[in-house]
């Protein structure tokens, strides 16, 4: 009998069973190989926390920038290498000294990072513009040695056990990369549902040619609280039994406990023999324990019930011997040590203070948590559809007609509120929360507001702010999101010889952009009536359209990363925003441009912000919180 390839070399990897190593997968928390000391990022505080992990207590605090969003020690330490999200750089950290000792600039929105067993090699996934870096650990001073394309917007990253394969996520989709390392190429790719999307991690398994996915689907046709959004665990064949057929397996996690729903599942982590794995759930504050089954079929079976955790757990790691789990919880602020056995938690370490102010921290619980009063179904919660102020790149068939998600950078400044402004406060989304989506009873209590009758906007009738601590400390959080500098520059406030050619055009009257898209955050919506808004021709292009044709200036900051583009999300680029869309010239006057100068227009819009906006202007609501300390 023929053997395939493919037998043949999951054959290989059967002879010599490796065990996970908790540093071949992304995280906020990592531990050493000899699991003695764990690292975790601090992502609100700009800091990692060391702790022992033997005495579980805490060593140090090290500050290390803005939005740190993965760890992992190098070798057995004490250096550790972390991504700074926001701030583009990967910082290394000595343990024993407790000081930063290199900071390495590298491509924009730098987020997984793994190192190699050896210690010589780490792997940076760059979420905007997709790419996958490759860092020599081994000089004193740590360079960038390779840039690899890695697909659209990716996060998670993981090492195969031999270290010749990397995996990649993307995070809208859950699409699946192997980049070959010998040659920096792509090749081969697992593509998941159109549904599927916000996959932050992968983990591979140790002995079996497995990947592991925890993720959500958006089902963008339904607005409902219990057909909208739903947690997966996707297991991916990384050799599939047959040459053509990618297999993939996806669970429904909702379901998976009985009636007892979970959401927004966050990370998954396997036991180092690889018969177990762990699934966290960031909108429930719930983990699942689960039998690695070796059937390639039903792939995993729950071992018990979901299990009660901390405040938005958002890492795991099993320690090297596979006795104690460890799950960082974001909004305890600590890292709790859990029997593997029993699930008890054995010990709690506080990894840091809460950063900001109490209602800010109250802010982000209330919007990351899927459990009442926000819901009653637990499907869905505030972060499904805006990932730390993030967008979810869908367009959702909301009953007024399409609407795409927008980002919430900046939101403090350009209210009014939704693409028809007809909400005026970010407390008007108690509507939103006793509303069929979420189906809470909210904070004001049924029978408290004047009812929504049809589309009439009964909320900018309604004032929701000040009558609910929690409410304003949901809108003190959604408005303290903060655009970073676009990556499409130079240099801090310099751009580039065709962007600055856009920008004449962009001011120029006879084009017509800076009349609606104006003042240091590009739009002119502004908090006084009757509310500034156009009609720009896009409202035509819906037929399922409730509200047309006016819609409000969406401000153009950070507008090179939240394609599609317009209300309804049918421009795929900013191109097509200026011609495909823009044919009668009511968006701006663009028609007679030529195609160089629409690309010049274009490298301008994706260029913004080329300088930091101010921290308040006229139009800066009440209810926001204070920006983070900038160096």
């Amino acid at each position: 009998m023929r053997v395939s390839p493919s037998l043949g070399l999951l054959a290989v990897v059967l002879l010599f069973p490796l065990a996970v190593r908790a540093g071949s997968s992304n995280s906020l928390l990592d531990i050493s190989p000899d699991g003695k000391r764990l690292v975790v990022a601090n992502s609100d505080n700009g800091t990692i926390t060391v702790i022992d992990a033997v005495e579980k207590k805490k060593l140090v605090e090290v500050p290390v920038g803005k939005k740190p969003e993965g760890t992992a020690w190098v070798g057995n330490g004490p250096l550790v290498a972390v991504t700074v999200y926001a701030e583009d750089a990967v910082v290394f950290v000595d343990a024993d000294a407790g000081k930063v000792v290199q900071r390495l600039a590298v491509p924009d929105e730098p987020y997984g990072i793994v190192v190699t067993k050896d210690g010589k090699r780490a792997y940076v996934t760059h979420e905007y513009p997709g790419l996958l870096t490759e860092i020599d650990l081994e000089p004193v001073e740590k360079k960038v040695v390779r840039e690899m394309p890695a697909g659209k917007f990716v996060r998670g990253v993981a090492l195969s056990p031999d270290e010749k394969r990397l995996y990649v996520t993307e995070f809208y989709t859950a699409a699946l990369h192997a980049i070959d390392l010998a040659t920096g190429k792509v090749v081969d790719t697992w593509k998941g549902q159109s549904i599927d999307n916000l996959a932050r991690h992968v983990a591979v398994h140790p002995t079996r040619p497995k990947a592991y996915l925890s993720h959500i689907r958006s089902k963008i046709q339904f607005i409902d609280g219990a057909g909208s959004i739903f947690p997966q665990l996707t297991i991916y064949d990384l050799v599939p039994p047959d040459g053509d057929n990618k297999r993939r397996k996806s669970i429904a996690m909702d379901t998976y406990n009985g009636i007892y729903v979970v959401t927004n599942p966050w990370e998954a982590a396997l036991s180092p023999d690889g018969k177990r794995i762990y699934t966290i759930y960031a909108g429930t504050n719930d983990m699942n324990v689960s039998q690695v089954i070796d059937d390639d079929y039903k792939e995993v079976e729950r071992i018990g019930g979901a299990v009660s955790i901390g405040q938005n757990p958002r890492a795991i790691r099993v320690s090297p011997d596979g006795k104690t789990v460890y799950i960082a919880n974001a909004l305890d602020f600590d890292v709790a040590f859990h029997d593997a056995t029993t699930l008890r938690v054995q010990a709690k370490v506080k990894a840091c203070d809460p950063p900001r102010t109490p209602e800010w921290v109250r802010g982000k619980i209330l919007f990351s948590t899927a459990n009442a009063p926000l819901t009653s179904r637990r499907w869905i919660a505030c972060s499904s559809c805006h990932p730390d102020g993030h967008s979810d790149g869908r367009v959702w068939q909301q009953p007024e007609g399409l609407r795409k998600i927008p980002p919430l950078m900046g939101l403090a400044h350009t209210h009014p509120l939704h693409w028809s402004a007809d909400r005026d406060e970010v407390q008007d989304f108690e509507y939103t929360i006793q509303s069929k989506l979420m189906a809470g009873r909210g904070f004001l209590g049924r029978g408290a507001m004047k009812a929504k009758v049809g589309f009439h906007p009964i909320e900018l009738e309604e004032k929701t702010s000040g009558r609910s601590k929690d409410l304003d400390a949901i809108a003190i959080y959604t408005n303290s999101f903060e655009f970073t500098l676009s990556p499409h520059n130079p240099a801090p406030g310099k751009l580039s010889p065709e962007a600055t050619r856009g920008k004449e055009l962009f001011f120029n009257k006879a084009v017509g952009c800076a009349e609606c898209h104006t003042g240091p955050y590009y739009t002119d919506s502004r908090l006084e009536k009757p509310y500034k808004l156009h009609d720009v021709g896009t409202g035509k292009a819906d037929p399922s359209e409730k509200m047309p044709p006016k819609y409000d200036t969406p401000t153009l900051l950070g507008v090179y990363r939240s394609a599609p583009y317009l209300h309804h999300g049918k421009a795929a680029t900013l191109e097509d925003v200026l011609t495909t869309f823009n044919k009668d010239d009511q968006h701006g006057k663009t028609s007679h441009l030529k195609p160089g100068e629409v690309a010049d227009l274009v490298a301008f819009l994706k260029a913004l912000p080329y300088e930091t906006p101010p921290d308040k202007t006229p139009n800066t609501v009440e209810f926001h919180a204070l920006p983070a300390k900038r160096e």
